[in-house]
């Protein structure tokens, strides 16, 4: 099942999970002309399809790719007319999620529900540094938030840790952050929080964001304390910038689909 959320591609899986290395495999392969004048969005039981020309877009297993509203089409459809002369799955996130819950997800969810649970049992907010002080504080500012709502909001107490040695979290906990999920078995849904948590390295996170509790943007702030504490006194290289560009691109697709399921 990982290999199926690592994205469905062209019939088969998606060469790398890290952005930036699948799209240099990827220039490496001919990529598709368009071949469409239009993509539209047309009503069908249970949802909505994405047409082209006037033709339904099928999925790389050839299930009919419908969502189950017009606002969650149309992203798709958007993707599909953002396209010039070629067509680059890796600038269409939203549709790479559509064909990873219909073609995947679909078929177990509830191998992505623990697979998302197995993130919570080592969530990256419950590992904190024990210095330098500014790095402390700046977790503390971005993380406690989020732990404390845990407790007050889902009924979940965390254990934290200095350091990377692991500290196991309480079956209670694991079970209602299960339980949350339970109500947020859909596979588009699933498929989303998976891929935000996967990105993060944070079940909570993603979880705060589903429930209104974080916007996007503090999220993926609160994702990369560690990270922009480095940056700040080190600097980045160009890859590295290319590469957390490309992996927040899909990380705001996931929180655009979350939005339009909701709508």
């Amino acid at each position: 099942m990982r290999d199926i959320l690592n994205d469905l591609e062209a019939g088969k899986y998606l060469s790398d999970p890290d952005p930036v290395r699948r799209a240099q495999i990827q220039m490496k392969t001919p990529q598709p002309k368009r071949f469409y004048k239009v993509a539209s969005v047309a009503p069908v039981e249970g949802g909505f399809a994405v047409h082209l020309d006037g033709k339904p877009v099928r999925t790389p297993g050839r299930a009919l790719l419908a969502m189950p509203n017009g606002q969650a089409a149309a992203l798709v459809a958007a993707e599909f007319e953002a396209q010039q002369e070629i067509i680059d799955p890796v600038t269409m996130p939203v549709l790479r999620l559509a064909n990873t819950a219909i073609d995947g997800v679909a078929s177990d969810p509830q191998a992505v529900l623990e697979d998302i649970l197995r993130f919570a049992s080592s969530d990256l907010l419950c590992y904190r540094a024990d210095g330098p002080q500014g790095l402390v504080d700046r977790q503390n500012q971005h993380w406690d938030p989020v732990i404390d709502w845990a407790r007050a909001g889902l009924g979940a107490r965390f254990n934290l840790a200095e350091g990377v040695i692991h500290v196991d979290q309480p079956r209670e906990t694991i079970a209602v952050l299960g339980a949350h999920l339970a109500q947020r078995a859909e596979p588009l849904r699933l498929a989303a929080l998976h891929v935000m948590t996967s990105l993060t390295g944070s079940a909570l996170l993603a979880l705060a964001v589903d429930f209104g509790e974080l916007d996007g943007e503090a999220a993926w702030l609160a994702a990369h304390v560690d990270e922009d504490w480095q940056i700040d006194h080190w600097g980045q290289d160009a890859e590295a910038v290319a590469r957390r560009a490309h992996r927040k691109r899909d990380f705001l697709a996931s929180i655009r689909l979350l939005e339009a399921l909701r709508s």
